[in-house]
């Protein structure tokens, strides 16, 4: 059976309504109910599996190679194809964080349904049958094993049908998302744009981190398997490399518009002021003592005394146990700490601070100079960045429709009307 394909670009071929078997991915230690009924589940299913066998199943399901529904081709894009199983883990990257918390929600109610408690009660009584003849502590182990085990096999079910419901909504994003990735792709290799693994690597990682994760819950969060998020990241770096090269000499934003954008977006603000610093520290005694302390404000005193402008500030320290010299640059008051801060920026140019103890060390501080950067200033910078990525943002969604509008895009599937 055939179906439409409007508001597609380029040339649409529909061959099939076809669709592929959903994956089977590993919900935390999750293993089938060995007393759960077995019966006309499959036909290729003979016998009761044991618990062993059931949990070696489910931990090895995502390492085995993709169905033959799959591998199956699910659209061709210039004959390059995308198979049933990237639409399936793209589709379930999408859906991860819904699926999480819907699996999670579904859990609780299944723990609440007082069927529940009687599936419990009879495993019970069929762990006592069973083992008659042995000790309490033995009986109860093994309750307490099978217990888990029929949990686990609750959290599969939450999981399965979380994924069940959110899957289907996601493929038509998924697809779209897979197709565009596969034009950005193609274009990238015939400018001979390359993108490392190492930086998508740590753009993975600061993700996760973000998100207050490890990789490894990161990857259980979006279904199990880092290849899609690294291959949408891929596509997203390879895309904007080729549109900076392409078109970046033609983006031109006026002072026109900038200063449009900044009548819009202004606040009223102050001028801020970039201060330039040195600092002498003398680290503390580790034992700290009185004596040893007022030595150390002693020699921060020698080295005032010694100060004649910042191009003398390292020398006057020189030789000065425990003392160090730092050219701090241009900085803003706001990321130095009070009460530095204020007698920072109520300083002479030229001028060095009286000592201050600060974070286990004697303190002194220099202003060498300083530059008042307009907030005005600040926000035409803004300004022009923002108005450059708007326009860098329309060129590649309208040179995308173009690819697309050139292209062979074949669909083998059917996943919803587009």
């Amino acid at each position: 059976m055939s179906f439409a394909a409007a508001a597609q670009g380029g040339t649409v071929a529909v061959t099939g309504d076809g669709t592929s078997s959903l994956p089977k991915p590993a919900v935390g230690d999750a293993t089938a109910d060995p007393s759960a009924d077995t019966k006309g589940k499959g036909k290729n299913q003979k016998n009761k599996q044991s618990p062993k066998a059931a949990a070696a199943e489910q931990a090895g399901r995502d390492l085995t190679a993709p169905s033959k529904d799959e591998r199956a081709i699910a659209v061709l894009v210039n004959d390059e194809p995308i198979t049933g199983f990237e639409l399936e883990q793209r589709a379930m990257m999408l859906s991860g964080t819904n699926i999480q918390q819907q699996a999670k929600a579904n859990f609780e109610s299944i723990v609440k349904n007082p069927k529940t408690s009687e599936r419990l009660k009879a495993i019970l009584q069929e762990t006592v049958k069973a083992n008659e003849g042995k000790s309490r502590e033995e009986i109860i182990a093994i309750f307490e094993r099978r217990k888990k085990e029929f949990g686990m096999s609750l959290q599969k079910q939450a999981f399965d049908s979380a994924r069940n419901s959110a899957l289907p909504a996601m493929k038509k994003q998924a697809l779209e998302e897979l197709i565009d990735d596969r034009l950005k792709m193609q274009e990238a290799k015939k400018q001979n744009v390359t993108i490392e693994d190492a930086e998508i690597d740590r753009i993975v990682s600061g993700i996760a981190e973000r998100n207050k994760m490890n990789v490894e819950q990161f990857t259980k969060q979006i279904g199990g398997s880092l290849e899609p998020i690294k291959a949408r990241i891929k596509a997203t770096l390879s895309w904007n490399e080729v549109v900076r090269r392409r078109f970046g000499p033609l983006i031109n934003v006026t002072n026109k518009d900038v200063d449009k954008l900044v009548a819009a977006t202004s606040v009223a603000g102050n001028d801020d002021v970039e201060l330039q610093v040195q600092r002498v520290r003398i680290s503390m005694p580790v034992k700290i003592e009185e004596n040893g302390v007022a030595a150390r404000i002693q020699e921060a005193d020698k080295i005032k005394s010694k100060f004649a402008g910042c191009q003398t500030t390292a020398a006057a320290a020189t030789g000065v146990p425990g003392a160090t010299f730092e050219d701090l640059g241009k900085r803003r008051p706001s990321t130095i700490s009070e009460p530095t801060r204020t007698l920072l920026v109520n300083a002479s140019d030229g001028e060095m601070l009286p000592p201050t103890v600060n974070d286990g060390a004697i303190e002194l501080w220099v202003v060498c100079g300083r530059n008042v950067v307009k907030a005005v200033d600040e926000k035409r910078n803004q300004a022009e960045g923002e108005l450059k990525q708007k326009e860098f943002e329309l060129m590649a969604k309208r040179y995308l429709k173009d690819l697309r509008e050139d292209a062979h895009i074949e669909y083998r599937i059917n996943v919803g009307s587009r």
